[in-house]
């Protein structure tokens, strides 16, 4: 079986756990801040606060950005369920606006129609780690008095005009799932160029805690906390921590291994009768956590029957991008017409892809989908 995705992991990972585990920091401490620092300067931000996933660290973005009860917050339906649920956990209301066709990133104009009065912020989502035209949406929050958060769960090591996704950001929330470019297990990580946001998400990762657990365990004097406001137990392990120190060391080869397997997945699809690239625009270079091909209009089945085929040769896919208004968890939630989304969702598939995998599996994917063009043609 050709899985749809690996982590990278290796003796690095399991040493730098065990050594966390033998220094006695089991919670939040000293790895904490330090894959902190490395993804800061990765980025090329102020200040990256880690927390336990990136629904956590979405929900904090989304709480020092001033959203709550009887705001409006626009975003995708097409993206995994988190954003939504992120914005429902202030109290305020999901707005879903379309998304590009070609990009599967929000349409710049679909938000401005979609504002409103109480529209407070743009929760923007770098799809499958394809930035999305962030000089359009700045100008845009900028001009109408809104916040903008990225949703960057899948974009680290992804490029916007030349810069990392995360360090020009207000707000930037990554993930850490094993579904993603760099992981460790579970966790997030919010960049900020904000003292005062940073200072903040400190804070309310940890209880509202006035000083944190590694501040106190190592003082010379007896140090009695307080808790300043109402937060949340959103804290990263210095286990989990430390494994995410030895992938940011890997990030940089493992971009360039799924640029490689990109280009070639590319280069193939290029001929493939009704098998479409992804479109990727002059001012993006994708990190490609996911490789998605889209099914052409006349394409001779559907994107599931496509699916089964490359199953049944032993070839593991993704349907593409969700969407949240179809859902039952989502079913109080008033949604325009969103045919963009519906088509694109519908007709996209996530091929494998992961540093590990080799030339010789993607040719067997490449010949699975050249044989099943083949059967379909004879058809």
């Amino acid at each position: 079986m050709i899985p749809i995705t690996k982590p990278l992991l290796g003796p690095e990972e399991e040493e730098a756990a065990v050594a966390a585990i033998r220094s006695g920091w089991v919670t939040q401490g000293p790895k904490v801040a330090e894959f902190e620092r490395a993804v800061a300067d990765f980025c090329g931000a102020e200040h990256a606060i880690a927390t336990s996933n990136c629904t956590t660290a979405l929900h904090l973005a989304l709480t020092v950005a001033g959203v709550g009860p009887g705001d409006e917050v626009i975003c995708p339906s097409m993206s995994f369920i988190a954003t939504c649920n992120a914005i429902r956990y202030t109290g305020a209301t999901p707005v879903f606006a379309e998304v590009d066709q070609q990009t599967y990133n929000l349409d710049p104009d679909a938000v401005e129609a979609s504002i409103s009065p109480r529209t407070k912020a743009i929760l923007v989502v770098h799809q499958i780690g394809l930035p999305a035209d962030l000089n359009r949406f700045y100008d845009l929050a900028e001009d109408r008095g809104l916040k903008l958060i990225e949703d960057a769960a899948c974009a680290i090591g992804s490029r916007y005009r030349g810069r990392e996704i995360g360090g020009d950001a207000e707000l930037a929330c990554f993930s850490f799932h094993p579904r993603k470019v760099v992981t460790t297990g579970e966790g997030g990580m919010i960049t900020t160029n904000n003292a005062e946001h940073a200072r903040r998400l400190r804070l309310l990762r940890q209880h509202g805690m006035s000083v944190s657990d590694a501040a106190r365990h190592s003082s010379s004097q007896v140090v009695i906390e307080n808790y300043e406001c109402l937060g949340h137990n959103y804290r990263m392990t210095d286990i989990q921590a430390a494994m995410g120190v030895e992938q940011m060391k890997r990030l940089p080869g493992i971009v360039a291994r799924r640029l490689e397997l990109a280009a070639r997945y590319t280069a193939h699809l290029r001929r493939h009768p009704w098998l479409r690239p992804p479109h990727i625009p002059e001012y993006a270079q994708p990190n490609f956590q996911s490789y998605s091909a889209r099914l052409a209009d006349d394409a001779p089945l559907s994107r599931d029957d496509l699916m089964q085929r490359l199953l049944d040769r032993g070839i593991a896919t993704r349907r593409g991008i969700m969407l949240a208004h179809v859902e039952q968890a989502c079913a109080d939630l008033a949604a325009p017409p969103l045919p963009a989304s519906e088509a694109a969702s519908a007709a996209s598939v996530l091929l494998p892809l992961y540093p590990q995998l080799t030339d010789g599996e993607q040719n067997q994917v490449l010949a699975a989908l050249d044989e099943i063009a083949g059967e379909r043609a004879a058809a």
